[in-house]
């Protein structure tokens, strides 16, 4: 079925805003929405993982070998799709505040409809600590992103192992420079960037699959249940170094919604 005019010019409206918004000059509303999420609000959940599996075995003390790398993957796998997608993408972005997403507004929205009384102060009480969990996490990840991205040029020359506390100070500089140009300012920066970076580690993530295939049975839960079962105690520290690859989840649920309701406006 054609689209008639009056479909066309709010498409083309709705064109115009998103692309104030995220900087994409495109004629489809979806690819430009799709491309400002890319750098505001996956960029995060797409970097936490890769440190992650580091963090495991050094917090661990745990002897990467083969079963283990399998029981750390498999916990990386299923903390993602429990917390970001069942958790955030399921049951939170359900709850919204009038469009708007996180803990404070979630907060604000129940303190609404539970006015005075002791679970006003219980849902208070909650909202002040999930805000500063919320804090604590966006003080952390940056700094914890940026190291463990530029911790990689040790790999490729031991020799500049001097370089990485410089060069990521200077990176956060710039990226809380940018920052104060807002959410259209990131977007139209980071987004056409974070799309080359997914690419590439589609690419090379497919190559290696290929080569070991054996890898994809850390879907399996066992192999979660094994490797905690197998360290005992240890675990704990474990699950600590787990919980770094859903750091940012909480702020991108707020981006997305933010770019979710840009689109509908």
């Amino acid at each position: 079925m054609r689209s008639t005019p009056t479909a066309k010019t709010e498409n083309a409206v709705i064109g115009e805003q998103l692309h104030d918004r995220t900087g994409v000059d495109q004629s489809s509303p979806r690819a430009a929405l799709l491309l400002g999420a890319l750098g505001i609000v996956y960029g995060d959940i797409g970097t936490s993982p890769l440190y992650t599996l580091r963090e495991i075995f050094i917090q661990g003390g745990i002897t990467p070998d083969h079963t283990h790398v399998l029981g750390a993957l498999s916990l990386i796998f299923w903390a993602i799709l429990l917390v970001v997608t069942v958790k955030y993408v399921v049951f939170v972005m359900r709850a919204d505040n009038k469009g708007e997403g996180g803990v404070l507004a979630l907060t604000a929205l129940a303190l609404r409809r539970r006015q005075g009384g002791m679970r006003s102060v219980a849902i208070l009480t909650l909202g002040i600590l999930g805000t500063a969990l919320f804090y604590g996490d966006a003080v952390i990840t940056p700094a914890i992103s940026v190291l463990g991205a530029i911790e990689g040029l040790k790999v490729a020359s031991p020799a500049l192992m001097t370089w990485v506390l410089p060069l990521t100070l200077g990176v956060l500089a710039a990226l809380f420079a940018v920052q104060r140009f807002g959410t259209a300012g990131v977007g139209r920066m980071f987004g056409p960037v974070m799309l080359v970076r997914f690419l590439t580690l589609a690419v090379l993530g497919a190559a290696q699959i290929v080569a070991t295939p054996g890898v994809l049975s850390a879907v399996s839960p066992h192999h979660a249940i094994l490797f905690l079962a197998e360290q005992g105690w240890t675990g704990l520290l474990v699950f600590g170094a787990v919980v770094l690859c859903v750091t940012g989840a909480e702020a991108g649920t707020v981006n997305l919604m933010a770019v979710c309701r840009a689109g509908a406006e």
